[in-house]
């Protein structure tokens, strides 16, 4: 195992993450857990560490240990976890801005579980990790091996999109997805496709001017600076196979025009990504998944695949 090795983050320990941290250990994925031992499957073996400079390769996880208020109940979130939970991010983002770990791989929460629990104010991970490494702006990315896609606005009302989708905020996003490819990515020369909002890319003003008036020209403008980026482009012709090959991620208008072809095209493994942190952090693209907790059915395949792109990431910048 690296110096540097890839903390997993408990999650919700109600949820499906303990037991797909142990399938993907199992399966050969190497980090080190973060969380309570107690939250762990009946037969897991695992070794505690006193700190990281302990990590070696072993046949047991590696675990640092953080103890939580109260036993889990696989699919009953225990408000009195909740604490417990935040901690453990807090813990592994400590680690990684310390350069004691390279990366950071989150298992699911639930935020109205931290909510009633702790008082948690934060409508996410995403927002609380941007919050405690300072961060003003971060974007989330979906990735699989066929497609990368950003959405620029996110879990907001579909009517509120016109508003929020201003040129600022897309510019933003484009830059900041641009930075990350090369820096996270190893792409020398990303190449960006930014998708229409209306229909057909709005086909000139007849069926809406966002793209006439504020995308079109500001991808001129990016073109102009030196960016390879193409658009405003129908969202309906950009995502089958031969169009995904002219582009190294699609900048999508709204959160269902990102996430739709993702999950068509890879749902059991996609991974989330945040970009603009100071430091790695992935993601699977999934949910606590109380209904099958604790069943030994859940697939770890978002899981490992999160892994695996997080030490891809922090061996991209040299971590």
């Amino acid at each position: 195992m690296s110096a540097t090795p890839v903390l997993l983050t408990s999650g919700d320990p109600s949820g499906v993450g303990p037991e797909i941290a142990l399938k993907a250990w199992e399966a050969g994925e190497r980090f080190v857990w973060v969380g309570d031992p107690r939250h762990l499957p009946d037969g897991c073996k695992w070794r505690e560490l006193a700190d990281l400079a302990e990590v070696r390769q072993s046949g047991a996880m590696p675990i640092l240990r953080h103890d939580f208020a109260a036993p889990a109940k696989p699919g009953q979130p225990d408000p009195a976890n909740a604490r417990g939970v935040i901690e453990v991010i807090e813990r592994a983002v400590a680690l990684v801005q310390s350069g004691m770990a390279g990366a950071i791989c989150t298992a699911p929460i639930h935020k109205k579980a931290l909510k009633d629990g702790a008082a948690f104010a934060f409508p996410g991970h995403t927002e609380f990790l941007a919050h405690l490494a300072g961060v003003d702006r971060v974007v989330m990315m979906l990735a699989c091996r066929e497609l990368r896609v950003v959405p620029a606005t996110i879990h907001i009302a579909l009517s509120e999109v016109p508003a929020a989708l201003t040129e600022e905020l897309l510019e933003d996003t484009i830059r900041i997805t641009h930075a990350s490819l090369m820096r996270d990515f190893g792409i020398p020369v990303p190449r960006l496709a930014v998708a229409g909002l209306n229909p057909h890319a709005g086909e000139g003003g007849a069926m809406g001017w966002e793209e006439e008036r504020m995308i079109r020209p500001l991808v001129q403008r990016l073109t102009a600076a030196g960016m390879a980026i193409r658009g405003p482009m129908s969202a309906d012709t950009m995502f089958h196979a031969g169009a995904r090959k002219t582009y190294d991620a699609a900048i999508c208008a709204y959160h269902d025009q990102a996430l739709i072809p993702i999950k068509t095209i890879d749902f059991a493994g996609g991974v989330n990504v945040t970009l603009g942190l100071p430091f790695v952090r992935t993601s699977p693209d999934h949910g606590t998944a109380y209904d099958i907790a604790g069943q030994g059915v859940a697939d770890p395949s978002s899981l490992i695949a999160a892994l695996r792109m997080a030490r891809d990431m922090a061996a991209a910048r040299g971590i």
